[in-house]
């Protein structure tokens, strides 16, 4: 392991500069005007880690490629292998003006990279690459096998690559997955992520008269669909931050007493959290604390809310209709298919006799968990605490990796979250980045997991 050291810490610079020119490729999967930029962002990781001593391939499909890059192996291998997963696709950069910085011109400040990407995820699976490559490149022999997929649809929901996984499942056959596409407290706090909440979508729409009346006349005779459908998903939650649903936490796992203790290691104040999200005061459901409540219990959030007329100054009508767009983060051991059946009824039940409604169902992705004291997790979690340096805490993450889901149903297989974003990278945000002590230190964690997985 000395040996690994010591090419990882003399190529550091050079690390940073190739992640640059990973990070400079516009590959925006959401804007057709960067179909282009996709597929060039692809044949370069491709020819990189073929530069690099892996065997790489670009898949093509429907929407854009899927780089694969495995690592030389022999034909009757006994070395137990793993998938490490990653995107390369990218947010779109806008609002642009809000950017310190040009979003694909890679801008270093104060030990962080600023760039659309650096942390969601093209810094994140970077760091394992270049822990595979101070393996080839010293000679020294890796003790797994490993598969990198990296795909570029993550950020719009593609199903390319669950297509991909049904195909070539038995190729891509492992012992687990490993994705970094998480995040951690801070550096004195690296996190193994060992649970994500799902997600289920739907879009409500109200309609009142066949057309806008005005409000002069017509007011106070017709019941307005803006406020019929304010009303109404205003009392979806109640006064104690619980959804009022009948049945919705019906199969609500309950939180055990130690993963209540590892959650309340997570350090928090509540000042710098709301300093961090800038509002006034927090909310949420009573008998939990807001770590407990942003990733270890479900939610119900209108996410757009739209109705009558929405341009410069004032027109008095009574709205023909209103509309909501709603997601409910979900948590094991709840289904989301069910959940999203539930909350339909329930919604069309409240329908006002005075108007129609429609209930549109949208995308749904099941919660996920694995199990934080099995080996393989304390396999990860040691080697966490070798490159940081600190004893790792155990994270249930409130966003949803949709992707998590089909490795276990269709590999069949667990997968360990160890995510190298800080809390201020901005993902998703202008002014995205990632700090340059986690990048290296996330090669250093990667380099050491690869042999604790092995002992696994």
């Amino acid at each position: 392991m000395k040996q690994l050291k010591q090419y990882i810490d003399t190529s550091r610079q050079r690390f940073i500069d190739e992640l640059v020119d990973y990070l400079r490729f516009p590959s925006v999967s959401a804007q057709s005007a960067h179909k282009k930029d996709m597929t060039d962002c692809a044949r370069w990781l491709a020819d990189h880690t073929k530069s690099l001593g892996l065997k790489s391939r670009v898949y093509r499909t429907a929407g854009h490629p899927i780089v694969t890059a495995a690592t030389p192996r022999t034909r009757n291998s006994t070395k137990p292998h793993f998938l490490v997963y990653g995107h390369y696709d990218v947010q779109p950069p806008e609002p642009l003006e809000l950017w310190d910085s040009p979003p694909f011109e890679p801008t270093l400040r104060g030990g962080n990279l600023y760039a659309r990407g650096a942390s969601d995820n093209k810094g994140q699976h970077f760091a394992h690459l270049k822990a595979v490559e101070a393996y080839l490149k010293t000679g020294t022999e890796l003790p797994c096998d490993l598969t990198f997929v990296v795909e570029g649809e993550e950020e719009v929901g593609g199903e390319a690559l669950v297509k991909f996984l049904k195909q070539n499942k038995c190729d891509l056959k492992c012992d687990g997955v490993v994705v970094s596409d998480t995040g951690m407290p801070d550096l004195k706090h690296p996190a193994l992520t060992y649970a994500l909440r799902g997600v289920a979508a739907l879009e409500v729409r109200l309609d009142g008269p066949d057309r806008d009346l005005h409000s002069g006349i017509y007011g106070g005779s017709v019941k307005n669909p803006g406020m019929a459908l304010s009303q109404l998903l205003g009392g979806m939650i109640d006064n104690n931050g619980r959804i009022t649903v009948p049945g919705f936490y019906d199969d609500v796992a309950k939180l055990t007493a130690y993963e209540r203790r590892q959650l309340a290691r997570v350090p928090y104040s509540e000042a710098k959290y709301k300093k961090l999200l800038g509002v006034k005061s927090l909310f949420g459901e009573k008998g939990f604390t807001a770590n407990e409540q942003r990733g270890a219990r479900p939610t119900f959030e209108i996410n757009g809310l739209t109705s009558g007329y929405q341009g410069e100054g004032s027109k008095t009508i009574v709205p023909c209709s209103a509309s909501a767009k709603i997601t409910m983060r979900l948590v094991p051991n709840q289904d989301a298919a069910k959940i999203l059946r539930l909350v339909a009824c329930h919604l069309k039940a409240l329908c006002p006799p005075t108007m129609r409604m429609t209930v549109d169902l949208g995308h749904v992705a099941d919660p996920y968990v694995v199990s934080p004291t099995g080996p393989l997790a304390k396999a990860a979690l040691d080697s966490l605490k070798a490159a940081f340096g600190h004893n790792p805490v155990l994270l249930r993450e409130g966003g949803s990796i949709p992707i998590v889901e089909h490795f276990a149903r269709i590999l069949k297989v667990d997968t360990y979250l160890l995510g190298l974003a800080l809390p201020d990278d901005n993902l998703h945000s202008p002014n995205e980045k990632i700090d340059l002590e986690a990048f290296t230190r996330g090669i250093w964690m990667s380099a050491n997991l690869w042999t604790n997985l092995a002992k696994a």
